[in-house]
């Protein structure tokens, strides 16, 4: 058997020489810093392939801008508190509401139903309202808490801004208030607002003459013979008459003219003292115009009212 004997040759080691150990300790952080640069360079790659895809899912370029995101979140809070403000708004009108439908309850119920029952067909009267009103108020059934139904009806009409609904109560409103004065005035004021709704706006003349025949006919004679004497009792020919003499008939609750002449001027007075206090609106805004308007109204009805107390002072019974 034949033997082959290898020669073991290696290459002469170069100049300077280094261990080992020095190599290997050397290579070791060339290594790990090669590890580093790939590792980081890898995850630049998978972000960058990340927000590729996610805009390409459709979400806005502004989405990764930071001033856009804090835009987003000032409008989020704006949000948040106008939402607030509406649920503040919203409870408000709540107990509004609720403290309308709570201001009948101190009274009777039947009469509170008895009243909406009326206040119900005043409104389904339409051309008959008028009838209607006269008719209730002969009756006795215009009180106080007809006119808190029609109060309630109105208060949550202008809360709705039913502008229709505002208007038609309003002027119910003031109708039954006024029937319900003239009912519970004196017989002067009566008498008073009688002779002031008798003015056309245009003629005074004719005016005058119709309140001075309404006077005459309703102030009772003042000489001292009437009180005693009929009414067309002739005195030149007392011996012509025959049958009883008879007292004439009373009169309940008659009005004497001194009696309105004294209301009359009492209620003047009252009014002008009120309307010294009042100072004239200035301005050309809405609420001021009507204000003028208002005072120029009230201006020309205690004109017309001082004209009738003049009248009745004046007049020859």
């Amino acid at each position: 058997m034949e033997v082959k004997i290898l020669t073991l040759t290696c290459a002469p080691p170069t100049w300077p020489y280094t261990p080992i150990s020095a190599r290997t300790m050397v290579s070791v952080p060339l290594k790990i810093a090669s590890f580093k640069l790939t590792t980081s360079h890898f995850t630049g790659c998978r972000r960058l392939h990340c927000k590729e895809q996610l805009e390409i899912e459709g979400l806005p370029k502004e989405y990764y801008d930071d001033e856009w995101q804090a835009q987003q979140r000032e409008r989020t809070k704006e949000f948040h508190r106008q939402r607030q403000a509406e649920d503040d708004e919203e409870e408000r009108k709540v107990k509004e509401y609720r403290e309308i439908g709570t201001r009948l309850n101190e009274y009777p119920e039947e009469e509170v139903k008895q009243a909406r029952r009326l206040v119900a067909s005043f409104l389904k009267a339409e051309e008959e309202i008028e009838q209607k009103i006269e008719e209730a108020a002969e009756k006795g059934d215009l009180t106080e808490i007809v006119l808190m139904v029609i109060w309630n009806r109105l208060d949550l009409a202008r809360r709705d801004e039913e502008k229709d609904a505002i208007r038609s109560l309003d002027l119910l409103y003031r109708r039954v208030e006024m029937e319900i004065l003239k009912r519970e005035a004196s017989p002067a004021m009566r008498l008073l607002n009688e002779l002031l709704n008798m003015h056309d706006g245009c003629n005074n003349e004719l005016w005058l003459k119709e309140c001075k025949k309404l006077m005459v006919e309703t102030f009772p004679r003042e000489d001292p013979f009437s009180l005693v004497m009929p009414a067309g009792f002739d005195i030149d020919n007392f011996d012509m008459q025959k049958g009883p003499f008879r007292p004439p008939p009373e009169v309940e609750d008659p009005l004497l003219r001194i009696d309105f002449i004294r209301e009359v001027d009492e209620l003047l007075q009252e009014v002008r003292e009120e309307q010294s206090e009042i100072q004239t609106a200035e301005g050309f805004d809405p609420e001021s115009i009507a204000n003028r308007l208002k005072q120029q109204e009230k201006q020309r009805t205690i004109h017309q009212v001082e004209t009738l107390l003049e009248l009745a002072m004046s007049l020859e019974m």
